[in-house]
């Protein structure tokens, strides 16, 4: 087997958590920040809606993998409702930054995360790909909590246009890590997208069981539930200490 020469991480519930309180208030400054702007849909039906909407455009990224945008969901609830508003709208894209700016407030670092990241910096080729639909967001997400610094390649969904498991997200991670496949390792939460994509694109996937073990509550949209049905061999961590005794083995 190749010896490890990068290491490729997934980013929500791998490295960070997002308090579910996140979404309740995230959808609370989105209506705000609508309101504000002249669009006033009644609070319960537009929320039931704009849930419907988010659900759909996730349902359809499953079919080819293409990524979707808050700013869709948002016109197509809002259209529903006989506003034709249409996604590019400044007041939508307003809306959309007023929707994630709660995430900044709740969000929170694994323990452990910057030490380990510390400690294999420079040993390995570092890369960073996430599943989010909002790229500025999950970018500024980084630096407030100041991983950015560790890696080289960010990817995020929301600027590729394609979302894990999408077999071109995890191409795009080999050649900007420069590593050949075999040599890479790819640890994320979640079996479908994290551990099932990395493993059919060729890389070495560890399966990170942190929120699970610990019985993290799980913000709706940011990774499925975990299943113990994931390939046998795949190594499991729970902490990031268990990933540096287990780095030498593999």
């Amino acid at each position: 087997m190749s010896p490890v020469k990068a290491i490729g991480f997934d980013f929500f519930n791998t490295l960070i958590t997002i308090d579910p309180g996140a979404m309740s208030e995230a959808f609370d400054r989105l209506f705000n920040s609508l309101q504000g702007n002249g669009i006033s849909p009644e609070k319960d039906i537009f929320r039931k809606i704009y849930r419907e909407s988010a659900m759909g455009f996730m349902a359809a990224t499953k079919v080819d993998g293409r990524e979707t945008h808050n700013r869709f969901w948002i016109s197509a609830a809002l259209g529903v409702l006989g506003l034709k508003i249409p996604p590019e709208d400044d007041r939508i894209a307003r809306a959309v930054e007023d929707y994630f700016s709660a995430f900044y407030d709740y969000c929170r670092l694994i323990p452990g995360t910057k030490e380990m990241l510390a400690n294999l910096k420079g040993k390995y080729r570092l890369g960073l790909l996430s599943n989010f639909t909002h790229a500025p967001a999950a970018l500024r997400l980084l630096e407030m909590n100041g991983l950015n610094i560790f890696f080289d390649p960010i990817l995020i969904s929301g600027a590729i246009g394609y979302r894990k498991p999408h077999p071109l997200v995890f191409g795009r991670l080999v050649d900007d890590l420069a590593v050949d496949k075999e040599g890479i390792l790819y640890v994320g939460d979640d079996p479908e997208p994290d551990i099932f994509g990395a493993s059919q694109a060729g890389l070495r996937p560890v399966w990170m069981t942190y929120v699970h073990d610990h019985h993290v509550p799980i913000s709706a949209g940011l990774g499925a539930g975990q299943s113990e049905h994931v390939i046998p061999t795949v190594p499991k961590i729970s902490n990031w200490d268990e990933f540096l005794n287990l780095l030498p083995t593999l």
